[in-house]
């Protein structure tokens, strides 16, 4: 038999995790010990108390990461002396407490809240007895996309948060309040407004949310695997390779930021089931886009560093940074 990877191991103790406070809050509510609209209820002072947690183990992370001598790659400090800078983008790349990953911890916490709050949304929306297609659509693909980072957790170890963005407050109030608090809005919205969707907007959505995650996951896999075997088949075909380092077969031959595409996609799909009468649910989608536009931009300027002539090359076979003919 072979042996359990680590990075196996760390994914099903995630899922394992999400289970486990799923069955908890299942029999909670059904024991009557908790309201399943608790979370919704007192969402204000969740999100008050989340924020200030952020805080304090924003600031928690910089005493420590400044104090620490540790020369591997994961825990050595890189102080500029700017406290803002330093407190915003963290000092340790993937700083651990009592044996636990911070990095994996925060993000699990944040998917997880997300999740709660969509459920407590959704019972509040159950007791006001309005629950139409736009609210199954948005529960729905919200649901699946959550339950496809626990099973797919290990993919997480080839993004560019673990491997390049050192654990700071923006990492911190990312996970822990920006990704509950406004991946939801589109449930709160629902909750406060009726959408009539036509068949055509539901087979649309649908679409918009199948490519989006075909794209996405398809994309991540494939560098995944890539780095874990750099001969191994992608699409059928053995890889094409520049430089011996950068992948340019599959969807990363299509774009050099392809994995983007597909989460401005999956993005838009959780807010179209609210229909085009307001801008507010599509907040997640429009500042998604501003954060990857951001992020690529800085990930473009760090590969040029790191691969020189070969970044060029690569640049001119994948011309495209993340939508072919436009971006």
């Amino acid at each position: 038999m072979a042996p359990v990877s680590t990075t196996d191991a760390t994914s099903f103790a995630g899922l394992l995790s999400l289970i486990m406070l799923l069955v908890l809050l299942g029999i909670g509510v059904n024991m009557k010990m908790i309201s399943p609209t608790v979370v919704a209820d007192k969402g204000i002072e969740l999100l008050s108390a989340t924020f200030i947690f952020s805080v304090i183990v924003s600031l928690a992370l910089y005493a420590v990461g400044c104090k620490s001598r540790k020369q591997s790659s994961s825990l050595k400090a890189h102080v500029t002396g700017n406290f803002i800078h330093d407190c915003w983008f963290g000092v340790q790349l993937n700083p651990h407490f009592i044996g636990v990953d911070l990095k994996f911890f925060f993000v699990r916490a944040g998917m997880m809240g997300w999740w709660f709050i969509n459920l407590s949304v959704l019972a509040k929306s159950i007791q006001a007895g309005y629950v139409n297609i736009s609210v199954i659509l948005s529960q729905l693909f919200s649901a699946l996309y959550i339950l496809d980072y626990f099973f797919h957790e290990e993919f997480m170890t080839s993004t560019w948060d673990i491997i390049a963005e050192r654990l700071g407050f923006m990492l911190v109030f990312g996970d822990l309040v920006f990704i509950p608090f406004t991946f939801s809005i589109q449930g709160w919205w629902l909750l406060k407004n009726k959408v009539i969707l036509s068949k055509a907007a539901v087979i649309t959505n649908c679409l918009v949310f199948l490519v989006g995650y075909c794209v996405f996951r398809g994309a991540n896999k494939q560098k995944h695997i890539f780095k874990k075997n750099p001969k191994a088949p992608i699409w059928g075909k053995a890889p094409k390779v520049v430089g011996g380092k950068l992948l340019v077969s599959g969807y990363w031959g299509v774009s050099r930021h392809c994995n983007y595409l597909g989460d401005l996609l999956l993005a838009l799909s959780f807010s179209l089931p609210c229909g085009a009468s307001s801008p507010i649910p599509y907040f997640y989608p429009i500042y998604l886009l501003i954060l990857l536009i951001w992020r690529e931009r800085r990930d473009e300027e760090r590969c040029s560093q790191k691969y020189k002539e070969v970044w060029v090359e690569y640049c001119k076979l994948v011309p495209w940074r993340i939508l072919p003919y436009v971006y």
